[in-house]
């Protein structure tokens, strides 16, 4: 069994920063690309950062300059380091990884972590 446990999210003010994290436990064989979605109410889930095994990052153009992918691949960590947010960054924020499972490429879903910035 693989889980995807979201951390850190929370009530800031606009400037403020947040730092979140998904941690992956289980039965892991190995992890492949990992990546942050959020879902504002009312919106369609949306892509904000991605990062591969190996460390290349991408983001929507909308975070681009404000936040930070990483990952800890010891610990099967990967975090999101959100800095001058603004209230539009209000949303639910889910991880997401490629993990391989018995030789398997299975895709998991955190339950998700709240964010909420106020103006």
């Amino acid at each position: 069994q693989v889980q995807l446990v979201e951390s850190g999210g929370g009530l800031v003010q606009a400037g403020g920063s947040l730092r979140l994290s998904c941690a992956a436990s289980g039965s892991i064989g190995s992890i492949n690309a990992m990546s942050w979605y959020r879902q504002a109410p009312g919106k369609q889930r949306e892509l904000v950062a991605r990062i591969t095994s190996s460390g290349n990052t991408n983001y929507t153009d909308a975070v681009k300059g404000r936040f930070i992918i990483s990952r800890d691949n010891a610990k099967n960590t990967m975090y999101l380091q959100m800095n001058s947010l603004k209230p539009e960054d209000t949303a639910d924020y889910y991880c997401t990884a490629l993990i391989s499972v018995t030789m398997r490429l299975r895709r998991f879903w955190g339950q998700g972590t709240q964010v909420t910035v106020s103006s």
